[in-house]
């Protein structure tokens, strides 16, 4: 039976929910706490390893749960105060329950960051130098498909290995890749979705596939080609949140008139 539109003005009857806005409303809540509680309970760190036999941890270090995949932890030797995201990947050896011998296959240095998907593939040696930066997504490996026989599946045919280092002080930008045999200089910008093979000098920075270096650091005319931006300038040391909270606060006045006191 077909209904009758209602007039204007009537109230339409509302349908029933299975749960009250407020049920939902606590419902959520307790999702997010159970969560925030899981998250921290399964970090790894060196307290607190679960599982993970990795062949050195340092202090301060923390993977973030869920974690990626992991194997070959005993040749993964990873620094201090180490950041590294969810659902990053850290593998040594081509595949889980192989004796890769005595040395490590992959180290990571102090301060490292580790950005939430990346993955770091050490089939060989695969060396990150303190204090480097990977944004998400970033992709790190020794092994390369080869495909020198045309009749046979490339996924059939033996890889081609070569050891990957990247120096310290690095900022490797969001979903780039860096291949078998690169050799990443001390600090050096890979720029996001750059493709790195071979040689990166230091002090440059890289973009494209294959990247090339489109900057770079002179010692006695500075950045080639010239920065386009004055170079940020630090808090003074000393200063309080308060304090920055009040500048925040102040108008074009009030700032043209602490300029000139300075």
């Amino acid at each position: 039976m077909r209904r009758e539109r209602p007039e204007y003005g009537e109230r339409v009857p509302k349908s029933r929910n299975t749960f009250s806005s407020w049920r939902r409303r606590l419902a959520q809540r307790a999702v997010h706490v159970g969560w925030a509680w899981v998250q921290r309970t399964g970090s790894v760190s060196a307290e607190r390893p679960g599982r993970f036999a990795f062949g050195a941890m340092g202090t301060g270090t923390r993977l973030a749960f869920p974690l990626g995949t992991v194997f070959g932890e005993p040749w993964i030797h990873l620094g201090a105060h180490c950041i590294i995201g969810e659902q990053v990947t850290l593998t040594a050896g081509l595949m889980p329950d192989l004796d890769l011998g005595p040395d490590p296959i992959l180290r990571i240095g102090d301060g490292v960051v580790l950005g939430r998907g990346s993955h770091v593939i050490a089939d060989t040696t695969v060396t990150i130098g303190s204090d480097c930066y990977f944004g998400p997504y970033v992709y790190v490996t020794s092994t390369n498909h080869s495909y020198d026989d045309p009749h046979e599946p490339i996924g059939k045919q033996w890889p081609r290995m070569d050891p990957v280092s990247i120096g310290s002080g690095c900022w490797i930008g969001t979903g780039a890749v860096i291949l078998p045999g690169a050799r990443i200089g001390r600090n050096v910008v890979v720029a996001a979705g750059a493709v790195v093979r071979g040689a990166v000098p230091d002090h440059s920075v890289v973009a494209g596939a294959p990247a090339r270096v489109v900057r770079h650091w002179d010692p006695v005319d500075g950045w080639q080609p010239p920065l386009r931006t004055p170079p940020p300038v630090p808090i003074p040391e000393g200063v309080t949140p308060e304090q920055l909270l009040a500048l925040a606060d102040l108008d074009e006045e009030g700032a043209a008139r602490l300029a000139e006191l300075d």
